[in-house]
């Protein structure tokens, strides 16, 4: 049985989003978020379909009015009221394989990052779309704990990911590293394991997802964060991550083109003065086009340039995410991208893409 686990850039016929609920951890910044998720929403749609999970029918008939106001085309936006915890669909969300040349969702455990946080409802989501008719691909559960922005891959059988995160106690404590690779082995079809030791963001309550530090943007291609700053406190570690992916290599042995991100300003919450995880290599991948977090910040315009140069023929579109960062993700964390074949409802304007 022939499967591989899916990269970003295949087509792709929606990106799944979960609204945030009044009295969720967002509440404070609600209608902040909300400004940012409206605008990702307009952007997505010019290019696919969204899928939303709505916390409940009040607000899936506010965003049905107010994506229509906003001029967001009623066959490119899917709304399904749909319970959740938290907004981090990245990490609730389906992961796709595609399996004898057929796209599969897989439903891993969802466990608020090792139990930081509530996950019930979260964890129930996938299983919830399931059982509303939102998908015709099958969707199969899993007992493993694995969140999406933990794992990146190239498409052909190889996963970039951090130890910290997939071999950390708080996810599959009786798995050592020969177990975890056996299972994504068996479920994704890897075959090569890139495992980076060091690297991560202050503020950032994932154990170090790859999602935040590092990304493939293509077979060949690696976008990541470097820290150009000695003084910041992130300098050892990032130099030392640097380091680690100059020194893989691809399946022929020879390295991977790496494009370093360029190192924002320090961002603080102004509540508390704690750091916040600004970070552009959370970029989300869609068809024709990139998404990239932005952050008011004089770096900005050098990400948008660097992620240019790493997809040539998309247009690269930023995002406002300074409201993101400070429930501690971005645009990246936010999203999860359902590939071709996997929706119910046929997209009418598929051959456009």
């Amino acid at each position: 049985m022939a499967q591989r686990l899916l990269p970003e850039w295949h087509p792709q016929d929606a990106v799944q989003l979960t609204w945030p609920s009044a009295d969720s951890d967002w509440a404070p910044l609600l209608a902040r978020i909300e400004a940012t998720l409206d605008a990702m929403v307009v952007a997505i749609t010019r290019y696919q379909r969204v899928l939303i999970g709505t916390p409940d029918q009040a607000t899936h008939e506010r965003l049905a009015r107010t994506f229509h106001r906003l001029g967001v085309p009623a066959d490119r936006l899917m709304l399904i009221e749909a319970p959740a915890d938290d907004t981090w669909a990245r990490d609730h969300g389906p992961i796709a394989v595609e399996r004898d040349g057929q796209p599969v969702l897989l439903d891993y455990r969802f466990t608020g990052w090792g139990g930081k946080f509530p996950a019930e409802r979260d964890d129930a989501l996938t299983g919830r779309l399931r059982d509303a008719g939102m998908f015709s691909a099958a969707v199969e559960s899993r007992d493993l704990v694995l969140e999406g922005g933990a794992i990146e891959t190239d498409g052909e059988g190889t996963l970039l990911t951090t130890e910290a995160c997939l071999l950390n106690p708080n996810r599959n404590p009786r798995l050592d590293r020969q177990a975890v690779e056996a299972r994504l082995n068996e479920d994704l079809g890897i075959e090569r394991f890139l495992w980076l030791k060091h690297g991560h963001l202050e503020g950032d309550d994932t154990d170090s997802h790859v999602d935040t530090l590092a990304r493939f943007c293509d077979v060949r291609t690696i976008a990541y964060v470097r820290c150009d700053d000695r003084a910041d406190a992130h300098y050892p570690a990032l130099a030392a991550m640097e380091e680690e992916l100059m020194a893989l290599r691809q399946r022929d042995g020879s390295p991977y083109r790496l494009i370093p991100l360029p190192w924002p300003r320090p961002c603080f919450d102004p509540e508390d003065g704690h750091r916040l995880p600004a970070t552009y290599a959370n970029f989300l991948v869609i068809n024709g086009a990139v998404l990239v977090p932005v952050y008011g910040d004089a770096a900005d315009a050098r990400a948008l340039s660097r992620l240019a140069t790493a997809f040539p023929g998309r247009d690269i579109v930023p995002i406002d995410c300074r409201s993101v960062i400070r429930q501690h993700g971005s645009l990246h964390c936010l999203t999860m991208q359902l590939p071709r074949g996997t929706l119910n409802r046929p997209d009418p304007t598929d051959e456009e893409h």
